[in-house]
């Protein structure tokens, strides 16, 4: 137990998660919060940008409609590659390294895309530009719970995780102010510069996770440094030790989500990741496509798309607190409201007011409610395996953001309306809420 002299040094052994619940989240754990908002800010900028560039990329290719499914489901898979590699490894080797070495990768990935010439290269692309997505994701998540205590970890979570949407909503706004001014390459240009040139500010600005240094041992001082650092004006002796209470599992990281009685959770968990990103892809890859088609320009049509991630990034300032309180009973109900709001989007197609209204809606549904099941799986694993945890949650769930454009795709090259469309796409998150809802019944 850790003993706390008078003069405010602590000695003895300091449990560290224990440690930092007692504290009020401050300064620092904020700076951490803003520094992997900012690594998902670029993350959902580049992410998106496919989707919004993809009406001109169409004309100027003179593509088929519904062709470029491919190419959104190969970003895809590459996110998906990335997180089911990149989860586990974090959890060996820590969760810093891995987000430089995929801030690098997405931004070289995104730079490259400028120079597509054709549909073969930009699926290559967009899988190298994925690997590293992916890779940054579940990582940024891992770390930010680490530093947060409990009571307030999945609001940390998802105000941190706002980053990602409000990048992806940025994207949607640029691109409608780029494309008809520079092409739809000058977005990736932007989206392959930016994280370029960040990767020095975040090899000086990201401490490593503080859990991770603790459960790794021999890095006493380290954990002081980011204790002190917590908690202002408490300093540590020399014999100080820092421990997580938690087994620190051997082995195969990913056998360890089915043991300990992890196994039904772990699936449940899937099904939620994998119906969410379904939805959420499809949405985001074709809303400007369809938009279009129905006489919306280009420009309008990313613009009024974008509508999806500002819902998002209101849904999660909004949902944090009730995701703290309540957990998976405010999920399933979050994601019941994301069923409706899909189905909406279909039947206000005529209007341009309540059609952007729907998807404002739809956004606030389920990109809160994806960035809400982030927060929760982070806070179910234990710390030797939540990279893991949460990396394999986000991998199986980009199978369903693979199918998700590819459904789409199928459906408007056999010229399904938008409210076969739209009344399609409100069954997985129908799915999700059910999924959440025995997830509530089991806490």
């Amino acid at each position: 137990m850790a003993v706390t002299a008078t003069d405010g040094i602590v000695s003895g052994t300091v449990d560290v998660p224990a440690y930092v619940d007692r504290q009020p989240v401050g300064a620092f754990q904020i700076r951490v919060l803003l520094v992997c908002a900012a690594v998902l800010f670029i993350d959902g900028f580049d992410t998106q940008a496919i989707g919004y560039v993809a009406p001109a990329v169409a004309q100027e290719w003179k593509l088929a409609r519904g062709s470029l499914g491919p190419v959104f489901s190969a970003g895809l898979l590459g996110l998906m590659i990335g997180a089911l590699i990149f989860g586990p490894m974090a959890d060996r080797i820590g969760r810093r390294r891995i987000i430089l070495a995929s801030t690098l990768v997405f931004g070289i990935g995104t730079l490259l895309t400028v120079f597509a010439v054709d549909t073969t290269w930009l699926i290559a692309l967009r899988v190298l530009t994925g690997l590293g997505l992916g890779g940054a994701m579940p990582n940024a998540i891992a770390l930010i719970s680490e530093f947060s205590p409990h009571r307030r970890r999945a609001t940390m979570v998802m105000i941190m995780f706002a980053g990602f949407s409000i990048g992806a909503a940025l994207g949607g706004l640029l691109a409608a102010a780029m494309i008809p001014a520079f092409g739809w390459r000058s977005v990736f240009l932007v989206g392959g510069l930016v994280p370029l040139l960040l990767l020095p500010f975040l090899f000086k600005a990201l401490p490593e996770s503080i859990r991770f240094l603790a459960m790794m041992g021999g890095r006493d001082r380290e954990v002081a440094n980011l204790l002190q650092k917590i908690a202002p004006g408490v300093s540590f002796a020399g014999n100080a030790k820092f421990v997580v209470q938690e087994p620190k599992l051997s082995g195969l990281r990913v056998a360890h989500l089915f043991a300990e009685g992890r196994a039904s959770v772990t699936v449940l968990l899937w099904v939620v990741f994998f119906m969410s990103l379904l939805d959420l892809y499809l949405l985001s890859n074709w809303l400007p496509t369809v938009l279009n088609d129905l006489g919306v320009s280009v420009s309008g049509a990313a613009a009024i798309g974008a509508m999806l991630q500002v819902g998002g990034v209101v849904g999660t300032f909004t949902l944090g607190q009730f995701i703290d309180r309540f957990s998976f009973r405010a999920l399933s109900l979050t994601y019941l409201g994301a069923a409706v709001a899909v189905a909406a989007v279909g039947m206000a197609s005529h209007s341009i007011v309540l059609v952007t209204i729907a998807i404002f809606a739809s956004g606030f549904c389920i990109v809160g409610g994806q960035i809400a099941s982030n927060a929760l799986t982070a806070t179910f694993y234990p710390t030797a395996i939540r990279s893991t945890g949460v990396g394999w949650a986000l991998g199986i769930g980009r199978i369903g953001s693979i199918v998700g454009p590819l459904i789409g795709g199928v459906m408007l090259a056999r010229d399904m309306g938008p409210q076969p469309l739209f009344g399609a796409a409100a069954v997985p998150a129908l799915i999700a809420a059910a999924a959440a809802f025995v997830l509530a019944r089991r806490g």
